[in-house]
């Protein structure tokens, strides 16, 4: 009996790191991208933000899915969240849990940092991370 514990113990060591990362992805056949508005790009509020992902589908959040996630907007994040942890839900991570890839956003005048995170069914990015390249943008 001691020995089946101790193996049993053993396996969750083993198990537990993944158990709270997201899935895993084939990070070179993956990509999440911000098709508009354009890095550079100077608009009026709001802004719409069109997400893009390839070499993996969308679904919405608590729906597992092999090879699917779905969108968070970061929005003037100077620190990404942490990786193995469910994405914070707050004003600069926004949460598309019902497997949205675009939105319409009130952005003050200024300048504003836009990037991309995928999550899985528990809003935990995936491993290795999907995360889009950030853009500026200016809001007059």
């Amino acid at each position: 009996m001691k020995k089946m514990q101790g193996l049993l113990v053993a396996l969750l060591m083993i198990m537990s790191p993944t158990m709270y990362a997201g899935g895993t992805t084939d990070s070179g056949a993956v990509k999440a991208y911000i098709i508009s508005p354009k890095n550079g790009e100077t608009l009026s509020s709001p802004v719409t933000v069109r997400f893009g992902l390839s070499g993996m589908g969308v679904a919405p959040a608590g729906i597992e899915r092999e090879h699917t996630g779905h969108h968070h907007l970061l929005i003037n994040v100077q620190q990404l969240p942490d990786m193995n942890k469910p994405i914070p839900a707050d004003d600069q991570h926004r949460h598309f849990g019902g497997g949205q890839t675009e939105v319409s956003i009130d952005l003050p005048p200024g300048e504003h940092s836009l990037q991309l995170l995928l999550g899985d069914h528990f809003h935990v990015p995936h491993n290795p991370p999907v995360l889009s390249d950030p853009i500026i943008i200016k809001v007059y």
